[in-house]
């Protein structure tokens, strides 16, 4: 691609020709431009297919995304159309990746209709990542200017207010997963949940495919679950609560399964993102009217967001979900046994909780963003963790989210309360010592052992699973390489 392929035609004669136009003569490509405050910025990791010029392959990513097609066409002229074209202004080879790029794109604010993410992911993933030319895409990060944030209620009850609700401080929470998550009858599912919320936990929860199948009806599922929830309350004097699955097949179940939870007590209920954009955010304004935290389970994310040359980073979700608004989102362990590098899940958490979050390449995070005052989400770490492993998730994640011990409480050998037990007492045994001053990070094993002694539940927890661990490589990690300092 010569020099002259990369500049766009101004010419009206020329530039409106019939007649295919390189992506970048047609004005998708700008290496002058900068972002205005209120532009709406992305960034794609784009692997061009052979022969394909990398700032080709960007224009034409800001012209898919935007308002371009294969060849010109002449209605542009009915627009503002330098306006409503997307320009990508920036593209930088991706390090130890010779044949991926970054690609940083800008769109101008009124492309997109207030409020809705639906609209944003239809225009940024819409239709660019079938495009031929490119042989793999994927979105990395997005950065919203806050004039189109606070088109968003964001999360229905927040971090703060839910703490208040639940009257508990200065600790993470504790949740787990009633196990096995399908074939369990109602009476049985609902003894689960009392073991564990009696024990010492603060949440049960359904599981992602627990709808309302043949061996259990969703009502039976809630009498059951919020009769187990009240006795556990009373016996511990401490609110509790279990997420209500009430992910169904139409908009119109969906709100009769959480008009129900409500009605029996339930102070939260859950939803799975597979539902869709238009959905949670249609669930979040209801949980807003009717005081529910609203509890996001990230089923299916894996499909596209895993695989780092293609698809879409679940930091991006994260951002979406926190606009979009959920009280929880399930947003990885990094000592479990799903995908996560504990920098970038370290990322993800930043991007739920933060009240403006600042470029950490380390972490993924490719741009700043302030929130404008929109609620904080809270982050769930699910999925094969347990209590030997308490000091490491103290650490890596502090207070402000929820542990959730599927396996790792119910799996106990002792059962399912001294399951509970096991990880309350390891709990706050590390984050007493925390605040005493003490390394957990290394001390933490010692620590938990200390605390064995005195505790049989642990002790025997720690013999269970003390040596369990997950270490594979991740797939999904940050590029970033350090630069030798000059001196």
């Amino acid at each position: 691609m010569g020099a002259n392929d990369m500049v766009q035609i101004t010419d009206q004669k020329k530039r409106y020709s019939a007649g295919v136009l390189k992506y970048a003569q047609m004005g998708y490509w700008d290496s002058d431009y900068q972002p205005k405050e209120t532009d709406v910025l992305a960034l794609f990791r784009i692997t061009p297919q052979d022969g394909v010029d990398p700032i080709e392959a960007a224009a034409a990513v800001a012209g898919e995304s935007s308002t371009a097609t294969w060849t010109v066409v002449w209605t542009d002229r009915l627009t503002a159309c330098d306006m409503y074209r997307a320009k990508a202004y920036r593209i930088d080879p991706v390090p130890n990746n010779p044949d991926q790029y970054f690609c940083y794109v800008a769109y101008d604010l009124s492309l997109f209709e207030e409020g809705s993410i639906t609209n944003v992911a239809a225009s940024i993933i819409g239709n660019v990542f079938s495009f031929k030319p490119l042989k793999a895409a994927r979105l990395e990060d997005m950065k919203f200017p806050v004039a189109y944030v606070k088109t968003f209620a964001g999360p229905p009850t927040g971090i703060v207010v839910e703490r208040e609700r639940l009257d508990k401080f200065g600790r993470p929470l504790l949740g787990a997963t009633t196990k096995p998550k399908l074939g369990l009858s109602a009476r049985n599912y609902g003894r689960v949940v009392y073991e564990g919320l009696r024990g010492g936990l603060d949440f049960m929860k359904d599981d992602e495919n627990i709808n309302s199948q043949p061996f259990m009806h969703w009502r039976d599922r809630y009498l059951s679950v919020m009769d187990a929830v009240n006795r556990a309350s009373a016996a511990t004097g401490e609110v509790k609560g279990s997420y209500l699955n009430i992910t169904a097949g139409t908009m119109e179940e969906m709100y009769r399964r959480a008009q129900f939870a409500k009605d029996l007590g339930s102070v939260i209920v859950m939803v799975d993102l597979v539902v869709g954009y238009t959905a949670i955010q249609s669930m979040s304004h209801w949980c807003r009217q009717n005081d529910m935290l609203l509890h996001l389970h990230r089923a299916g994310h894996g499909t596209y967001t895993r695989q780092k040359n293609h698809g879409v980073s679940f930091r991006v979700i994260a951002k979406w979900m926190r606009l979009v608004g959920v009280d929880h989102i399930h947003a990885g362990t990094a000592v479990g046994k799903l995908e996560g590098d504990p920098m970038t899940v370290q990322g993800y958490y930043h991007v739920c909780r933060d009240a403006q979050t600042l470029v950490d390449l380390p972490r993924g995070i490719y741009f700043d963003q302030d929130w404008g005052a929109l609620r904080k989400v809270m982050p769930v770490a699910s999925g094969g963790i347990h209590a030997g492993q308490m000091h490491q998730l103290l650490d890596l994640f502090g207070d402000d989210v929820v542990l959730q011990f599927g396996g790792g409480t119910i799996g106990h050998p002792q059962g399912i309360q001294a399951g509970a037990t096991a990880n309350r007492v390891a709990l706050e045994a590390m984050v007493l010592a925390r605040n005493e001053g003490r390394d957990i990070r290394n001390e933490g094993a010692d620590i938990l052992k200390e605390t064995a002694r005195w505790c049989r539940p642990l002790k025997a927890a720690l013999d269970t699973w003390g040596e369990i661990s997950f270490n594979y490589t991740s797939t999904d990690t940050s590029d970033y390489v350090p630069t030798a300092s000059v001196s």
